[in-house]
């Protein structure tokens, strides 16, 4: 599934303006003067995004490894434009920012309840599924109860000499290391780029889009959580808001489910995760590609929500032509035609020979995010060691370079190719965090038990 990684103000579940109003003035207090003198840190993370978070998280008051995070954004967003009502979260809510590491740490989501006085009616409210909102606000909390996160300063490129040198858009800072987790962003295929605009946009800007898809014909392009949503919303909306027609489309041969079964969930264990590491680059590819559904399959409930809908609007209102449900084809073209429509070229996966054509009015690209770039880091790149477009990491998650052992490049979610799935996932972000964190404070700290599954001959439970 695509990963949530990137306003609030129009956001119905958005957290009591009093928690707000404490987010913004500590960050208005953490912003720095300008002509404020250099700053020097163990370090400096770039961006604050789940994956970082959960690292300031975890060494929020160590004295021992004093930090700082950027983030260009005015203030936090979780993939905002996309949480459509009823969307939820497709992990435990123990996997959070650090309760899978730390579950006494202050920044859990049960200290989120507990501080806004709602724990008992979470439990009551007996979700099986937490909505996403309440998890996005949960982060934005969190970011708002840690000083060391400064929103509104981009960091312009990063140099080396003894220490990183940070260079803002307001300051220059320097650090023993530095933590990359700027995140994602938005894929779409390269054919359909210029025609990105009103009528055909990334699913990210859905929300600030959906209200113009009223009596169009829409296409739905991708099979996965985020195009799952799309659909059922596009389905469940009444008169005068529903749109004439919807079309969905998917390159996979049917709308599968994601396989969150027990032992599969054992993908998502650390240990599991080590072993991956080692695996030789071929199997890893391999592994990735057979076990997609593990991380990118849509709810079940969301499944069963569709369906219902479908049946709802075919036999009880009667309306066959609503919607058409496209698997197992490929979107080659998109071609505008005289009328203003736009004419989507399809190719089957079986029936290669045969083209069919969709022609709607707008079309809603649900086809994921790719790692956003990392251009700050241009004046290192000579540097650092890469292995398919990826820098390759160690064991700690510290980049390969000519650097001094103790000056670390920390990368998180963007090395899925060394990795594995879970790490563009929620799964294991405490746990990375947490190895990271551990490597800065030179204690190896401890694991969790190890899979009940032998992974490798070589001896899985040593």
């Amino acid at each position: 599934m695509p990963q949530w990684s990137t306003s609030t103000s129009d956001d119905p579940l958005a957290l009591p303006q009093e928690g707000l109003d404490v987010g913004r003035e500590q960050h208005a207090r953490k912003s720095p003067e300008d002509g404020r003198r250099p700053e020097h840190y163990r370090l400096i993370g770039i961006g604050a995004g789940p994956a970082n978070l959960s690292l300031a998280s975890l060494l929020y008051e160590d004295p021992t490894v004093p930090n700082v995070f950027f983030d260009r954004k005015n203030s936090f967003t979780w993939h905002d434009d996309q949480l459509i009502a009823g969307a939820t979260l497709q992990v435990s809510i123990f996997k959070d920012l650090v309760s899978l590491s730390d579950p006494t740490n202050r920044f859990s989501f049960l200290s989120y309840l507990h501080e806004h006085g709602r724990i008992y009616h979470f439990l009551n409210a007996q979700f099986t599924e937490i909505p996403r909102s309440e998890f996005r606000n949960y982060l934005e909390w969190a970011t708002g109860k840690n000083p060391n996160i400064v929103f509104s300063e981009t960091v312009e490129r990063v140099e080396f000499d003894d220490v990183f040198r940070v260079v803002t858009d307001r300051r220059q800072v320097t650090a023993d290391n530095i933590a990359v987790g700027v995140g994602t962003v938005r894929w779409v295929p390269e054919f359909a780029y210029r025609h990105l605009g009103k009528d055909q946009f990334h699913v990210s800007e859905y929300g600030q889009r959906a209200a113009d898809l009223a009596g169009k014909r829409v296409a739905v392009v991708g099979g996965g959580q985020s195009g799952a949503e799309v659909v059922l919303d596009l389905l469940s909306k009444l008169e005068p808001e529903r749109p004439a027609e919807v079309q969905w489309i998917s390159r996979r041969r049917n709308y599968f489910p994601l396989d969150d079964s027990t032992f599969t969930n054992d993908f998502f264990m650390p240990d599991y995760s080590d072993y991956f590491f080692r695996l030789p680059e071929a199997a890893r590819s391999e592994i990735n590609s057979q076990h997609v559904l593990t991380s990118d399959g849509i709810s079940e409930s969301t499944l069963r929500a569709i369906y219902q809908e479908l049946y709802r609007v075919q036999f009880i209102e009667q309306d066959a032509r609503r919607c058409t449900l496209l698997p197992n084809r490929a979107v080659s073209s998109v071609d505008q035609l005289p009328d203003g429509s736009w004419e989507l070229s399809l190719t089957h996966n079986d029936e290669r020979d045969q083209t069919q054509r969709a022609v709607v009015d707008a079309v809603v690209w649900a086809t994921g995010y790719q790692p956003a770039p990392k251009t700050f880091l241009e004046p290192l790149l000579g540097r650092i060691e890469t292995e398919n477009g990826e820098f390759r990491v160690d064991e700690d998650f510290a980049v390969a370079w000519d650097g001094p052992v103790d000056r670390n490049i920390f990368v998180q979610n963007a090395v899925r190719a060394q990795r594995g799935l879970p790490d563009v996932n929620l799964s294991l972000n405490a746990w990375r965090a947490q190895r990271i964190a551990n490597r800065l404070r030179g204690d190896p700290g401890s694991e969790p038990a190890v899979s009940f599954i032998d992974w490798s001959v070589k001896g899985g439970r040593e």
